[in-house]
This record gives C-alpha cells, sequence and structure tokens, in this order.
C-alpha cells in the first residue's frame, strides 16, 4: 500500500485511494481488529457483474459486493455483510467520490474554498 491518500471528496479524480476510514464498529478477525480501512478506486475489472448506477446511488449490494475488492485490508464476504450501518454508509460515500466528474469535483472545490457558487 502507499501512503498517498487524499480526500475523495475533493480530488477523487486524481487519487487513487481514500482517505483512511475510521470504523465506528472494528471488525475482529481473531486476535486481531481492524479499526480503519482505505479504499482504492476501482478498476474496470473490479466492477465486473455491478452496475455503475447502483454504485453512484450507493446500493447497499453493490457496495457490499464491491468492498472485499477494493479494501485495504482486504475484508472477505462475510465481514462486508456485517459492517455497521454507520460504517458502510461512509465507505459508500468515499466509493461515491471516486465517480465524481470533473464538473462535481470543481463545484465542491469552490464550494469548500468559499468562493460563490452560482445556481444558475
Amino acid at each position: 500500500m502507499t501512503n498517498e491518500t487524499t480526500s475523495p471528496a475533493t480530488s477523487a479524480g486524481t487519487s487513487r485511494f481514500s482517505d483512511p476510514i475510521d470504523l465506528l464498529e472494528p471488525i475482529v478477525r481473531g486476535e486481531t481488529k481492524i479499526t480503519s480501512l482505505v479504499l482504492r478506486k476501482p478498476k474496470s475489472g473490479e466492477l465486473r457483474g455491478l452496475t455503475l448506477q447502483d454504485l453512484l446511488t450507493t446500493d447497499v449490494s453493490t457496495i457490499i459486493t464491491l468492498v472485499p475488492r477494493i479494501s485495504d485490508p482486504i475484508l472477505t464476504d462475510a465481514e462486508a455483510r456485517d459492517l455497521d450501518p454507520a460504517d458502510l454508509a461512509e465507505i459508500g460515500g468515499a466509493i461515491r467520490g471516486f465517480f465524481l466528474t470533473r464538473a462535481e469535483r470543481a463545484l465542491i472545490e469552490r464550494m469548500t474554498s468559499g468562493e460563490p457558487v452560482s445556481t444558475n
């Protein structure tokens, strides 16, 4: 894993990794506790069997299917199904961030910089 981590909300199109996601409910694997995850931007092959529409609407089944393919540490299917709903929502937001368009990223950057944003 690389140390490259940037906010998916502001630069998901340029970063291959999410910020670390601190889990509200750690995953217990034997004597190990997983307290945070980093997600990697999925490649096309990792999206097999999924629809972009379901990813963009953060469909629960789609997120649960994708997480074991892109998480570090790698989660099992059972661990992904057992995620706390709040953790699943945060993971879904990070995944959605990977698919922001350039226009969406620019709008978010303007909004977070305090620059006036026109809705017309």
